[in-house]
């Protein structure tokens, strides 16, 4: 029996793989330093944001960006792929340039939602593009390649931000801009349409609604779903109290409950006048269990970063690269100036007593030292003394308390994917889906709570490098077959249908994990003082989620859960 020749992949792939590597670029290259923009104090170029805005940003924000493409997809089909790349990048390339020139909360809301819509405008079009360029033959590799550069980009876009941001933050947002302007050339003079516009025509919005009602759920759903997440979000970001809230929920539920008992069983009836359905139970069910893991996973992007700022004393990293003085000073950058200025107006603040050694501490470690606060007390009762010192402290403390930039280590998750990714996959694809689903998930959780012990340690970098590379492992193992789980117990004459809603458990994930990293950081890490806690909380989580899938498989009305009923009842008889 002879091997089916591979096809060659056309040249449209290959622009559309040159475009999605700009994207990444440019989101990761914003995205994995905000929470050090939210948080960084507005005299050093920072927002000044709480950690509570912070969170609910970085939770609904994304929940939109992932939620979107169900409609853009279906647009994107009737009207061109074209088309829909060109308006992605018109709003996206000003969007990521207001982000740096805003710096109130709802000025950055409106412009990162101005991100949000492009970037969901793009997502079902460049991968649109790979599956309609690639074959039966070639369809394996070709999304491999994809993957590849998604995480090419997310390793290069940190790096690249790091290192503008020593200039100004202002530079972070005009490169983002930048990366999504040049993807204006391929879109224009290289990439060819992959669709035939005279004979298709997609499916119209309607349809496009009415298959949300089958797989997910009714309007009545979704109303009582997102009324709830809104009332849990806004506890998250402290804008009612956990008694109000209670209070809330009980007339919300009680309400729907309600309206429930009132309304028509007829689904030919208006969508107000309907009972509360579910459309395919055990895939929304399973949507809602896994969005736990991506509530865990996005962790190290949105909280990750800032723990590794506040709490990780890298100097072991730091002294490695002792011999290597311009590489130093590429990771662990320190502008002496700004730490001098610092030095002179948080010594005169603690010396009228408007503030104390530790949240100097905290206000430092924005200029990238981590000084113990003993060692600041002397210092700043010195400088009070003699103003000139700040100086003679700045040079000292820039030598001796410089700490690696959290975005060039955060780096690595991409790296590892990249080197390792195919290995692993080769590795798992002999094994059923949910054990390995299961694994990735528990592996994940681990590498989340080895996190908590970088802080205190005496090799803290190398510590949270560590938490990174296990947890890199398990989204490897995880991510892949938690989209081959859906194929499992999807409807055969609906798999593709299903495929394309897995990505709203990524959507209620982001939803979770903003406000979870908000209220974890505030009360938790630095409320609490135990940075620790919160990465045990965030990995037992992960270890509950492992679990969910666990009980799901076993007793989920799907597809392997009635063949065991069956077989037993077979073997019984």
């Amino acid at each position: 029996m002879s091997q089916a020749v591979r096809s060659p992949l056309p040249p449209t792939f290959f622009v559309a793989n040159t475009m999605e590597i700009f994207e990444r670029l440019a989101w990761y290259g914003f995205f994995a330093l905000s929470s050090l923009y939210m948080t960084s104090p507005q005299n050093q170029g920072g927002l000044g944001f709480s950690d509570q805005e912070r969170g609910l940003l970085q939770g609904m924000i994304p929940f939109f960006l992932y939620l979107f493409p169900v409609l853009t997809g279906a647009l994107a089909d009737r009207y061109g792929y074209r088309k829909m790349f060109l308006v992605a990048y018109a709003i996206m390339c000003p969007s990521y340039y207001l982000l740096g020139q805003v710096d109130s909360f709802t000025g950055f809301f409106i412009a990162f939602m101005g991100v949000a819509v492009g970037a969901a405008c793009f997502k079902p079009v460049v991968t649109g593009t790979v599956a309609r360029t690639t074959d039966d033959t070639n369809r394996g590799l070709g999304f491999g390649i994809f993957y590849m550069m998604v995480n090419i980009g997310g390793f290069l876009g940190p790096f690249v931000a790091g290192y503008v941001r020593a200039i100004s933050w202002d530079w972070v947002f005009i490169m983002s801009a930048f990366w999504i302007g040049l993807n204006f050339i391929p879109a224009l003079f290289f990439y060819k349409e992959p669709t035939d516009q005279n004979s298709q025509k997609g499916k119209p919005l309607k349809a496009v609604f009415n298959d949300i009602q089958e797989v997910l759920g009714n309007a009545r759903f979704a109303i009582l779903f997102f009324g709830t997440l809104i009332i849990l979000m806004s506890y998250g970001a402290k804008w009612i109290t956990g008694e109000t809230t209670l209070i809330i929920y009980a007339a919300w539920f009680t309400g729907h409950l309600i309206w429930d008992r009132l309304a028509s069983s007829n689904k030919g009836a208006p969508w107000y006048g309907q009972k509360i359905s579910l459309g395919n139970k055990p895939f929304v069910i399973y949507l809602l269990i896994l969005s736990g893991l991506w509530m865990v996973y996005q962790q190290i992007f949105i909280t990750l970063p800032i723990y590794i700022r506040d709490f990780v004393d890298t100097t072991d990293l730091v002294l490695m690269l002792a011999n290597y003085p311009d590489l130093q000073q590429f990771f662990a950058p320190v502008d002496t100036a700004l730490l001098q200025s610092e030095l002179a107006r948080l010594a005169q603040e603690f010396s009228t007593g408007t503030l104390n050694a530790k949240q100097a501490y905290f206000e430092l470690v924005h200029a990238k030292v981590m000084v113990p606060t003993v060692e600041i007390a002397q210092a700043f009762t010195a400088i009070g003394q003699t103003p000139a010192l700040a100086a003679q402290y700045a040079q000292s403390w820039a030598n001796d308390y410089r700490q690696v930039n959290p975005e060039y280590l955060i780096g690595l998750n991409f790296l590892s994917i990249v080197l390792m990714q195919l290995l692993i996959s080769r590795f798992v694809e002999r094994f059923q889906a949910l054990p390995v689903l299961v694994g990735g998930t528990i592996i994940l959780a681990l590498g989340t709570a080895i996190g908590g012990f970088a802080h205190g340690a005496v090799m803290g970098g190398a510590m949270v490098l560590t938490s990174i590379l296990v947890f890199s492992i398990g989204e490897m193992v995880a991510s892949p077959k938690s989209q081959e789980y859906v194929a499992s117990f999807a409807p055969n004459d609906k798999k593709a249908m299903f495929m394309g809603y897995y990505f709203v458990s990524s959507a209620i994930g982001f939803l979770l994990a903003g406000p979870l990293s908000g209220y974890l950081y505030s009360e938790v890490a630095k409320g609490a003082e135990r940075p620790d806690l919160m990465w045990f909380i965030i990995g037992a989580l992960g270890l509950l989620t492992a679990f969910g899938l666990i009980i799901f498989h076993k007793f989920g009305v799907t597809p392997q859960a009635q063949d065991e009923v069956n077989g037993e009842l077979a073997q019984a008889n």
